[in-house]
C-alpha cells in the first residue's frame, strides 16, 4: 500500500503575509498532522516523502518522528510541480510508502491515474488533512480507497 495526503489544515493564504512555502500548519492542522501519523504509522508505513514547503514537512513530521526517520524533501511534490513527478514516485515506491504534497498536485496525480484506468474519480475531493490509500498491482493502481479529513 502507498499513502498519498495533501498537507493538512493550514489556514487562509489570503492571510499569511510571509511567502508561499513557509505558510505554516494551524492549531488545528497539527492536530490533523498527529492522527495522520497515528493512522499511517498503524497502517505500517516506512518511508515518508513530501514537499519542501512547511505544511507539508510538519503534517508528516509526527509519524516520521514515530519511525525514527528523517521526511525526505522531493521538488517534485512542491504545490504547481504537476502530477508526473508524483506519479512516478508512486508507481516506483516501495510499500509502506507516504507521499505529503498539495492539493493541485493531487488532484493532477488524480487524474493522470484515472485516465490509465485507475479506479479513481471525483469521490476524491483531496481535503487538507485527507488521506488516499493506493493498492498496485504490476505497475498500475488497482484500488484506491480515500479517508475524509476528521473535523
Amino acid at each position: 500500500m502507498i499513502f498519498v495526503v495533501r498537507h493538512a489544515h493550514a489556514g487562509s493564504s489570503a492571510n499569511w503575509k510571509g511567502p508561499g512555502d513557509e505558510r505554516p500548519l494551524s492549531e488545528r492542522g497539527h492536530l490533523q498532522a498527529k492522527r495522520i501519523g497515528e493512522a499511517l504509522f498503524a497502517d505500517g508505513a516506512t518511508t515518508v516523502f513530501s514537499s519542501p514547503y512547511l505544511r507539508c514537512v510538519q503534517t508528516v513530521s509526527p509519524l516520521a518522528a514515530m519511525l525514527d526517520i528523517e521526511v525526505d524533501e522531493l521538488p517534485e511534490l512542491a504545490e504547481g510541480a504537476g502530477g508526473s513527478g508524483a506519479a512516478r514516485l508512486v508507481l516506483d515506491a516501495v510499500e509502506g510508502t507516504v507521499i505529503c504534497s498539495h492539493g493541485d498536485v493531487l488532484h493532477a496525480l488524480g487524474g493522470l491515474f484515472a485516465a490509465g484506468g485507475a479506479p479513481l474519480g471525483p469521490w476524491m475531493q483531496f481535503e487538507k488533512g485527507a488521506i488516499l490509500r493506493l493498492e498496485r498491482d504490476g505497475g498500475r493502481i488497482v484500488s484506491a480507497s480515500y479517508e475524509a479529513p476528521e473535523r
